[in-house]
């Protein structure tokens, strides 16, 4: 006899019926995988970028950064100085004599991200010396010959430039205080006055970015990397190793507390931060500032780029103050 089985419901709807969740629950851990392993792997980069250990030394970090040269090696007299901070912490400072008697005043300056002042500030030191200033080149803390083992892309760097100002204040109560600062250096000095109330007489911007988010964006965009969301990622991990809310480091907005003459520098191929960028802090500082882009320079500093531009624009506008 023959038997026939009959079914009540089809195949496929029953194999869809029951597959369905199965997949929902594969995607559900698939996405939560890979949620943890951005996460994972934005915390390590951003303690990578943050953090320095002692050069030959295993971790993560990098190696602190050296300064491989001093003035004397390019025939400058200078003098070695350290502005404490605490019982464990200062700054290292180069003191280089003005070529001018009397001098016109004090300039401090301050290097970049992952630089030194042997690296980033011999040269323009000995511009603002010839110009009347009496330059300090200062490793912020993290680089060069001052403690620390952290970097905060101007974040605490901004206290160091507090530190030296008031410091300089201290020795010359009277006299005119520029400060200098590049990339980092710059935003350190911006956030220094608009957080702390400095009051220098002039600042000299090279190469700033507008936010910290823009500029690790820059930064994953140069090496082919997409911006987002790991840009915001690494940002919110760095601000939370470090205890600071990352997302308000914004030089753009610190720029429109600024009440002293600026001069702003920057490279039309910086690949990192776009001319128009650099625009909207330029609109945010007093009206007696000063901007200047070169066509050839990047994200280099315009004195080993463009050394006559850099001079005279330097000595234009230090002769307005």
């Amino acid at each position: 006899m023959e038997r026939r089985i009959q079914f009540t419901q089809p195949l496929t709807s029953f194999t869809k019926s029951t597959m369905a969740p199965l997949k929902r629950k594969q995607w559900l851990y698939g996405a939560a995988i890979a949620f943890l392993a951005v996460n994972g792997l934005s915390f390590i980069a951003a303690y990578h970028m943050t953090h320095v250990r002692e050069p030959g030394a295993a971790g993560l970090g990098v190696p602190k950064p050296q300064n491989r040269r001093t003035p004397g090696d390019r025939g400058l007299a200078y003098s070695t100085h350290r502005i404490e901070i605490n019982d464990s912490a200062w700054l290292e400072m180069w003191q280089m004599p003005s070529w001018q008697e009397p001098k016109r005043g004090i300039a401090l300056l301050f290097h970049g991200n992952l630089g030194t002042k042997s690296g980033q500030l011999i040269g323009p030191g000995e511009s603002f010396a010839a110009l009347g200033y009496e330059p300090w080149l200062i490793d912020f803390q993290g680089s060069g010959g001052s403690s620390g083992t952290s970097i905060t892309i101007g974040m605490r760097e901004a206290r160091d430039v507090v530190t030296a100002f008031e410091y300089a204040r201290e020795q010359y109560p009277d006299a005119p205080i520029v400060l200098y600062g590049v990339s980092m250096g710059s935003a350190a000095v911006l956030r220094a006055i608009s957080k702390y109330d400095i009051d220098p007489n002039a600042i000299v911007l090279e190469l700033p970015f507008t936010t910290l988010v823009d500029a690790v964006k820059g930064r994953l965009n140069h090496h082919n990397i997409p911006a987002s969301p790991i840009a915001e990622m690494v940002v919110f991990w760095g601000g939370l190793q470090h205890g600071f809310n990352g997302f308000g480091h914004n030089p753009k907005r610190f720029a429109k507390d600024v009440n002293c003459p600026a001069l702003v520098i920057h490279g039309e191929q910086d690949k990192w931060m776009t001319v128009a960028e650099i625009e909207r802090i330029f609109q945010n500082l007093p009206e007696s500032s000063t901007l200047v882009t070169s066509p050839e320079a990047g994200h280099h500093q315009l004195i080993g780029v463009d050394r006559p531009l850099w001079e005279v624009s330097l000595a234009n506008f230090l002769n307005t103050l």
